[in-house]
Order: C-alpha cells, then sequence, then structure tokens
C-alpha cells in the first residue's frame, strides 16, 4: 500500500510548484522586458534606420546614351524608348509554363526563348532578363489587364540603341550589348558599381567601348516609398540622370558613303587622314555587319553567320588586318635612303630585270628591265631592282630603324580599342618570334624581300595611312583620331579633341621633294597610276602596290589559274593636293590583284568626292572573272609582279 499524504502537504506541494512557476514567470517577463529596452532603447537608431530603409526604396534612372553624328550633324547612333517583357526566373515558379501562358497575350517567338535561355546561363537566377523587347501598345495593354496572373514578370521601359544606318560605317561605330560577368569585373575595377546600377548594356567594340565613359552618362535615383508587399506608394525624393555626352565625329558621312560604294562586292579597307592634324575622315573595312543585330541581343543564328562567314565581317580590317605593303613601301625606303646617305636623288643605276644575291636570281616585273633608273623614276615605274639592290646597301638594321619612326610595326593611338601592332622585321624580332636557333638567324635573301615591301613584313591599312599622312605633313606625325568634339549633355558646349603630334621626323625638304616628284609622277604618263588619273583636274602624289599573298617558288603567276583567295592584294597610297596636302590615305583590296586596276580607282572616287565634290556616275566595278583574269599575265619570279 502506497504513502498515504495529508491535505497539509498537498497543499505545501502545490505551493511549491506556484512559487517556482511565478519565479519563471517573473523572469521570463523580466527578459521581455530587457528585450524590450534592448530593442526599443539600446538598438532604437539601428531599427529605425531599417525600418526606414524597408520603407523607402531608391530606384535607379538609367541616363540616355549619348549621341553619335558624323562631322555634319548627322546622327549615326541614336536612342529610343519601349517597353520589354521581363522575367526573374527566381521568382516564376514554373517559368515554361509561364511563358506558354505569356505567348497567348504576348507574340513570343523561338528566337526569344533562346535568347532567354542564353541569358539565363550567363547570369545570375535573380536577375530581371529580357523576354521579348519592344512590345506594340496592343501587348502592352493585353499584358497589363492580366499582370495579377503573372509573378515575377515585370512590364519595364527600356532605352534602346539605334543605328539608323546600319552597315554604315559599323566597324568605327560599334555596338553595345548586355553586360557579362567580364564587364561587371571591369566596372568594379574602376570602381564606376553605383553609376550602372539599373543599365544593363554597355559598348562592346568601336567608339561605344572607347568613349563608353563619355556615352554613358551619371545614373540618377529616385526615393518611392513602398508598402510591405514592396508595391510603390508614392515617391519622395528625385535626383534625376545626367544624360551621356555626345559625339561628333571628324568622319564625313558622304565621303564614307563614296569610299564604302566604291569597293562594290570587294573585301578590303580604306582610310582616309587629314596631314595637317590626324584627324580620320574615312574608316572602311568591308564587308561589314548590322551593329542593330546586337541592341536585342544576337540571336545564336545571325551570331553563327557572322563567325562563319569566309568573309569575315565582324574583323575590323583597318585596324586588325596586317597584310604586306608591297610596292606602296618604296616611297618610305627611298626617303631612307637619302636620309642615310645610301642614294642620291639624281643619281641612275641600270636594271637589266633582276638582282642577283647569294646565287638566287630576284626578278622584276619588266623581264628586260627599265633600263637606267633614278629614284624619282623608280617610284614612278615601282622598279624592284632598283630596291633589291638598296635594301642590300641599306641592311636590315637601317631600315629597320627607319621605317619604325613612320610607325610601322607599333600602334598609332588612334581612339578605337583593339589595334594591331603590324610586324617590322628584323633580326631582333626573329629572335624573338622564333624558338629554334636556325629559325632565328637573319639571312640576307630575307632582307632583299623586304625592301620591296614582302617577305616579313606585316602593317594594317591604318598604319599605312597613317605613316603616308605623316609623309605629307613633311615628317610631323599626329595621333590619329575620329572624335572632332565631345558635346556636353548639360550645357551643350563642344570639347574639342585637338591635334596631338607626336614626333617631329627630320626630313630634309630636298629629300621629300625627290620622293613626292617620284609619287606624282606615278599618276603620270609613264607612271603605274597614269591612267587612273589622266583627267584629274587636281595633282595627286601616290603609288601603286600589289602584295603577294602566296610563294609562287619560281613558278609564273596568272590570276586565272590561282584561287580567288590567293590572289595578289592590290594597295594605293596618295596624299593631295600634292603641294598642299588636305587627306591623305592608304587602300586595300583583298585579292584584287594590280594596286592600278583595283585600288587606284577606288582613291579616284574619294579624292574626286572630296577635292571637287564630285559624286561617282557609275556603279564600282566587281571583281574580274576567272577568264577575265586568265588574261593577266606576270613575269616569272616569286617577287610581286607589277603594280
Amino acid at each position: 500500500m502506497g504513502e498515504m499524504r495529508t491535505p497539509e502537504q498537498e497543499l505545501s506541494r502545490f505551493r511549491g510548484r506556484l512559487v517556482v512557476a511565478g519565479v519563471v514567470g517573473v523572469i521570463c517577463f523580466l527578459l521581455l522586458v530587457a528585450r524590450f529596452v534592448y530593442l526599443q532603447v539600446v538598438r532604437y537608431d539601428y531599427y529605425a534606420t531599417r525600418a526606414e530603409d524597408n520603407r523607402i526604396s531608391l530606384v535607379p534612372i538609367v541616363p540616355n546614351r549619348g549621341v553619335i553624328m558624323d562631322s555634319n550633324g548627322t546622327v549615326l547612333a541614336r536612342n529610343y524608348s519601349a517597353y520589354t517583357l521581363e522575367v526573374t526566373p527566381s521568382k516564376v515558379p514554373d517559368l515554361e509554363a509561364t511563358i506558354e501562358e505569356l505567348s497567348k497575350l504576348v507574340d513570343i517567338q523561338p528566337k526569344d526563348r533562346r535568347r532567354l535561355k542564353k541569358l539565363m546561363e550567363e547570369t545570375k537566377s535573380f536577375e530581371s532578363l529580357p523576354l521579348r523587347n519592344r512590345l506594340t501598345d496592343e501587348e502592352v495593354a493585353r499584358f497589363v489587364a492580366q499582370r495579377y496572373r503573372f509573378p515575377g514578370v515585370e512590364l519595364k521601359a527600356r532605352l534602346f540603341r539605334d543605328y539608323p544606318l546600319g552597315n554604315f560605317a559599323s566597324h568605327v561605330l560599334g555596338y553595345i550589348g548586355r553586360i557579362t560577368d567580364r564587364d561587371l569585373a571591369r566596372i568594379e575595377e574602376n570602381d564606376d558599381s553605383a553609376n550602372y546600377r539599373g543599365t544593363n548594356y554597355i559598348g562592346k567594340s568601336g567608339l561605344e567601348k572607347s568613349y563608353e565613359r563619355e556615352l554613358h552618362g551619371q545614373t540618377g535615383f529616385e526615393e518611392v516609398e513602398v508598402d510591405s508587399g514592396g508595391r510603390a506608394l508614392r515617391a519622395l525624393r528625385r535626383i534625376p540622370a545626367t544624360p551621356g555626352n555626345n559625339l561628333i565625329l571628324s568622319m564625313d558621312l558622304k565621303l564614307q558613303e563614296v569610299a564604302e560604294k566604291a569597293f562594290g562586292n570587294r573585301r578590303g579597307s580604306l582610310v582616309a587622314i587629314e596631314p595637317g592634324t590626324g584627324a580620320v575622315l574615312a574608316m572602311v573595312s568591308v564587308p561589314t555587319f548590322d551593329p542593330n543585330l546586337f541592341v536585342d541581343g544576337i540571336s545564336p543564328q545571325d551570331w553563327e553567320d557572322l563567325n562563319n562567314s569566309p568573309n569575315h565581317p565582324m574583323i575590323n580590317r583597318a585596324l586588325n588586318g596586317a597584310y604586306p605593303p608591297g610596292s606602296t613601301f618604296k616611297p618610305f625606303m627611298a626617303l631612307a635612303a637619302l636620309a642615310n646617305g645610301k642614294r642620291v636623288a639624281s643619281q641612275a643605276y641600270p636594271d637589266p630585270g633582276y638582282f642577283e644575291f647569294g646565287g638566287h636570281r630576284f626578278r622584276d616585273d619588266v623581264p628586260g628591265g627599265h633600263g637606267a633608273v633614278d629614284l624619282p623614276r623608280s617610284i614612278a615605274v615601282s622598279c624592284d631592282t632598283y630596291y633589291y639592290r638598296l635594301a642590300n646597301d641599306m641592311g636590315i638594321d637601317m631600315i629597320a630603324s627607319y621605317m619604325g619612326q613612320f610607325g610601322f610595326g607599333s600602334r598609332s593611338g588612334i581612339d578605337l580599342d583593339g589595334e594591331s601592332s603590324g610586324i617590322l622585321p628584323s633580326p631582333e624580332w626573329k629572335r624573338r618570334r622564333f624558338k629554334r636557333p636556325e629559325q632565328q638567324k637573319w639571312f640576307g635573301g630575307e632582307t632583299i624581300s623586304i625592301g620591296i615591301g614582302q617577305g616579313y613584313n606585316a602593317y594594317t591599312p591604318l598604319q599605312l595611312a597613317h605613316a603616308t599622312a605623316t609623309l605629307a605633313s613633311g615628317g610631323v606625325m599626329y595621333r590619329p583620331h575620329l572624335v572632332r568634339y565631345i558635346v556636353d549633355a548639360r550645357d551643350g558646349t563642344k570639347r574639342p579633341v585637338a591635334a596631338q603630334p607626336i614626333k617631329q621626323i627630320p626630313i630634309k625638304p630636298e629629300h621629300l621633294e625627290a620622293v613626292r616628284r617620284g609619287m606624282i609622277m606615278v599618276n603620270k604618263p609613264g607612271g603605274t597610276g597614269a591612267s587612273v588619273f589622266a583627267s584629274a583636274p587636281y595633282v595627286v602624289a601616290g603609288k601603286t602596290g600589289t602584295a603577294q599573298v602566296f610563294s609562287l617558288k619560281g613558278g609564273k603567276y596568272q590570276a586565272g589559274r590561282v584561287a580567288e583567295r590567293l590572289r595578289d592584294h592590290a594597295l594605293y597610297i596618295a596624299f593631295a593636293p600634292a603641294d598642299k596636302p588636305t587627306i591623305a590615305l592608304a587602300i586595300l583590296v583583298e585579292n584584287g590583284g594590280f594596286g592600278a586596276t583595283s585600288a587606284a580607282p577606288i582613291a579616284r572616287q574619294v579624292l574626286d568626292y572630296y577635292l571637287l565634290g564630285k559624286l561617282p556616275g557609275a556603279p564600282a566595278p566587281e571583281l574580274k572573272s576567272v577568264e577575265q583574269a586568265a588574261a593577266d599575265g606576270h613575269a616569272p619570279g616569286e617577287e610581286p609582279h607589277g603594280d
């Protein structure tokens, strides 16, 4: 039998429990009071600020991107606003089902789905991504009426870039694209993250990239009071965005158009520079591409078409294409010879049609030779033998040293990103270029080829135009630039991009005159460019060039028997008027054959318009057929085959 408890014992035990419960209750109450005091008194400022932050949302105001115009004020790149349907993947329970439902309200194409998928792979799931851009007013109305059905889907007003002239000057203008992780890293490195809040696009190439800081502007902010669901109630304060600055280029729209059309269906490049300032008047790289393709995010098919095209339209040939200069190198070789005392302008040398060196016969384009040739005539008739002998007399070190002064083998510093440096060959360059000792040795025969612009020589059309402009200005070298003015978006003031002299190359007037005379003779009777400029009412100093693409190994060159992509490149350099130059240019036509028949006619159209305001009256010539090209024979030999 268990122990019997008296009522007094039960009461005592109950009172004990009651006391314990009361003590625990008091302790809990004191703890609550302490916590209350801590939160309401000690941490009041902190939580008051947090509450205010939750009540107020900072909404970035994306600035208008700056406009790009040509020298006459014609707009080449501008902005327009439109509505975008955007999705935040992390807030959408079933993305595929949501898109299917949305497609009943808004026209969503397969390319839109593919672009969204690509963006999801490249960005974080909590970011808002465009599903459809540029909705119509009717589509906007349909979605707004059904918005409550689509959590995580928003309608946003966005600014879009527009290139109204399409493919025109696309390599100069460049394009914008969606900001990637690499772009974000660069933005953070420049401590510019705050200025890109709310911005989805950034310059990717051309002027859009190199002048990004000027074009982007300053992001503004709006303080908005929101409810617990994050919905805006009212605006409290607004700091407006500052639009990006506008760019006015030195490039002339009509001159650029004349130059681009002059190429017809051919591949190549043209760069025209103002010798006295370095201002770029035209920069052509053909074929071109449409930068509007990138505005909404380029489709995989369009991207594949551009990248896999055998014509490589995405490459800026003026800036990145490195080609042998061919005979356009000869005026600079002549100047080097005069400056270093290796030649006297009036001294004539016999040309038997070849030059013997090391048991090898380097041939001229004229089998019987040009007879006695002095320096000006060597330029006019493009005598290879004269420059074979000259290169041997000068030696590679002297050639490389002098040519380097004209910018060959180094970047010009133009206000575009991605410029190639080209190749100015020398023994030092060869030691760096090759790994095996037997490859690093410089041979005398290589110097002979260098003298006529062949061998390892490889320069961009921009470098060739830059050197020609320096020659035209009497040795004053200016940094090439495409932007003439930066226009302040706030007050409209123009900030000029001043001409920047890089250096003065010491050239004696009599030496310059001898080379100039030879270049003028190029376009006179007996010269290689005479037929093109026969009726020109102005005097042009020029030089034709033909650059070999592959070695003939002693065989005879016949264009009709060579694949089109293996035919010679055609080149032409010029400045005009010859006595007081206002324009200098370099032209390259890939696989165009003779410089006199392919490149010089383009120069004539450009110079006619620039100097006379004359527009070409006939369409640009097309590439010759294989049958026509077969009639164009060349003299045998490994060297270039005439200009």
